[in-house]
């Protein structure tokens, strides 16, 4: 175990907030006043990590933190109040990550899975597109940003792709009528046998996995994973077929083959950009997992 001095882990904690506050007061103040943002709340809307949580930096399993600061961790999950020689202070304990085994080895599974893969780059964001295959305006998602191509037009582009989405909590929102589009059947319990690094929704998702392992990992990896995951938000709905020039967003043509160009490219740069940080929660999994005790 390191003790962390106070004025170390405190600088650590601050720089913390004053990064995730740029993204948390926007989001906060949109949602006092009832706005929504397609692009900017869906990190918080669709995750289930609260901005107050986000907000709040962890140093990671195996750190003390001294002072009479660190009291604001005490009562917290997964803290316990430590001695040891003339140190004191609270810490993760080795009795929560041994209760999160089970949590620790399966997300060790799906992450050496999908890092094992390589790049599956053809899905060209159809995914946006079959989840308002033939609905009405009203009825999709985002129903107060128009269609870029229309109803029937947007209803054309997915009847004229392959559509390959390997992600489960994207195929899950497809509409009926798309799901036999889709050329892959992904399962909510077999992620591990489909995702792959080049899905925009696996790379979201590493800030999932990251925020469900706190405490135990360091806040620095969660936000990393969150700054991933919020630039790949604004590629995933710049491809979509809705309309978001009015927030500023050109849309990629994904329909045309310049556009399917553009959003290759980018795919290519957020898997490159993804791969750091699987590798980062894989050896937290392992480290974490000498702790707990045997693997499932």
């Amino acid at each position: 175990m390191e003790a962390l001095t106070t004025p170390a882990w405190i600088a650590r904690r601050d720089a913390h907030r004053r990064r995730v506050d740029a993204w948390v007061a926007p989001h906060l103040e949109r949602r006092q006043r009832g706005a929504a943002h397609p692009v900017e709340d869906f990190l918080f809307t669709y995750y289930s990590q609260r901005p107050a949580a986000l907000r709040r930096w962890h140093p990671g399993y195996g750190e003390l933190l001294t002072g009479r600061e660190a009291e604001e961790y005490a009562g917290l999950k997964g803290y316990v109040r430590v001695t040891r020689g003339s140190l004191a202070g609270l810490t993760v304990s080795d009795d929560h990550v041994a209760s999160q085994q089970v949590l620790l080895a399966t997300l060790l599974r799906l992450l050496r899975a999908t890092a094992a893969r390589p790049p599956q780059l053809g899905c060209f964001g159809m995914h946006e597109w079959a989840m308002v295959y033939r609905l009405e305006q009203d009825d999709v998602r985002h129903a107060t940003w128009p269609l870029r191509l229309g109803g029937t037009g947007t209803d054309e582009v997915v009847e004229g792709h392959r559509i390959a989405c390997s992600h489960f909590d994207a195929f899950r929102f497809f509409t009926d009528e798309a799901r036999p589009f889709n050329t892959l059947r992904p399962g909510r319990d077999d992620r591990a046998d489909f995702e792959q690094p080049g899905c925009l929704h696996a790379g979201m998702d590493l800030y999932k996995h990251a925020y469900r392992l706190t405490p135990m990992v360091p806040s620095e990896l969660v936000t990393d994973c969150f700054a991933l995951a919020r630039d790949i938000r604004v590629l995933d709905m710049r491809a979509s077929p809705y309309d978001l020039s009015g927030l500023g967003y050109s849309p990629v043509r994904v329909e045309t083959p310049a556009g399917k160009q553009e959003y290759v490219a980018a795919q290519r740069e957020f898997a490159k950009r993804g791969a750091p940080l699987r590798s980062r929660l894989v050896a937290e999994c392992e480290r974490l997992l000498d702790v707990a005790g045997p693997r499932c």
